[in-house]
């Protein structure tokens, strides 16, 4: 059979029929070509307006801003010169289909034309890779000696925030402490760890620097706050950090979005195990006043845990759960 029609095919090319046939079909596929190119042009402009609000969720952080500007301006520079390439391309298809009167032409090398076609991508590509590279110096400078410190861990499968308590700093973590009861692994002989804190919630002021010192029990997480357009990774053993400032209370933004039940989201987008789906958490932004409310209504983690405080002695200022019982007073 395949002889056969290789017979066939050699007799119409011989009779001329061929290339009637192949004149037609040609002529077919140029316009189809050209209705893809109409169809499909429409077809994404569409889907593009359709899925916008879902592309460009609102931003809550002043970087969040540059980050979106230096993505707008790529979606641009790389969708003129998509839209332009695929409509010469699919032009060309039909503008220079197959007619027997015509002979293609001809052309081997253009020395000019290659520097041309070299040189004008290398430029644009410099210029948006040394604007992505100022951004992100700027995102990534060293935090304000204001800023607000938070520490949060990821554990397969929550995360775990920890707020300094009346001294404003961190104690040490060792990993050899943790366990049920102090899963941080909060060193306790460290006396800046007694006032630490250790909420159920994430508060976070508007307008003020926060800085979050990022780590991991166990495997690879990834910090991830799309409102803030912020992003890094919790690495076992290897201490992370980002700061930003939030720019829209959680209030301000459930009006601006028009849903009243709107929450911040801190969601773990690197497939950590079998119940990745479990590492998210609520971040709630307060205008400051409400947040240093929030914070001293907190207690310090020890304060209903007399037994990690065995033999530690308390800072200065600071009056430990079991001394105040003896002392007959409120404490922490």
């Amino acid at each position: 059979m395949a002889l056969l029609f290789r017979i066939q095919i050699l007799a119409s090319v011989f009779n001329g029929s061929f290339q009637k046939r192949a004149g037609k079909s040609n002529k077919i596929n140029a316009v189809l070509l050209l209705l893809f190119l109409i169809v499909g042009g429409a077809a994404f402009i569409w889907s593009f307006q359709n899925a916008e609000e879902r592309i460009h969720i609102p931003v809550g952080s002043v970087h969040g801003v540059w980050i979106d500007d230096m993505f707008w301006l790529t979606m641009v520079v790389i969708g003129i010169v998509f839209v332009i390439t695929q409509i010469l391309l699919f032009y060309y298809s039909y503008r220079y289909q197959y007619k027997d009167e015509k002979r293609a032409y001809f052309f081997p090398h253009n020395n000019k034309l290659e520097i041309i076609w070299t040189m004008i991508p290398a430029v644009v590509m410099a210029l948006l890779v040394f604007k992505g590279w100022k951004t992100w110096t700027k995102i990534t400078d060293p935090a304000p000696r204001e800023a607000m410190v938070v520490e949060i861990v990821g554990k397969q499968f929550n995360w775990i925030v920890r707020y300094p308590g009346t001294d404003n700093a961190l104690g040490n973590v060792k990993t050899s402490l943790i366990d049920a009861t102090n899963e941080l692994g909060i060193d306790f002989s460290d006396q800046r760890s007694v006032d630490d804190i250790v909420p159920s919630e994430i508060h976070i002021p508007k307008g003020k620097p926060v800085l979050f010192k990022i780590r991991s029990r166990d495997v690879i997480h990834s910090f991830y706050l799309p409102h803030f357009r912020t992003q890094m990774h919790a690495v076992p053993g290897m201490p992370t950090k980002f700061w930003f400032v939030p720019t829209k209370t959680t209030a301000d933004m459930a009006t601006e979005t028009g849903n009243p039940d709107f929450k911040y989201e801190l969601v773990c987008n690197q497939i950590c195990g079998a119940n990745h789906f479990a590492m998210r958490a609520v971040v709630i932004v307060d205008e400051p006043e409400d947040y240093t409310k929030w914070l001293e209504s907190q207690k310090a983690f020890v304060a209903d845990k007399p037994d990690l405080l065995k033999n530690i002695k308390a800072p200065q200022g600071v009056v430990l759960e079991t001394q105040g019982k003896e002392a007959g007073k409120t404490s922490l």
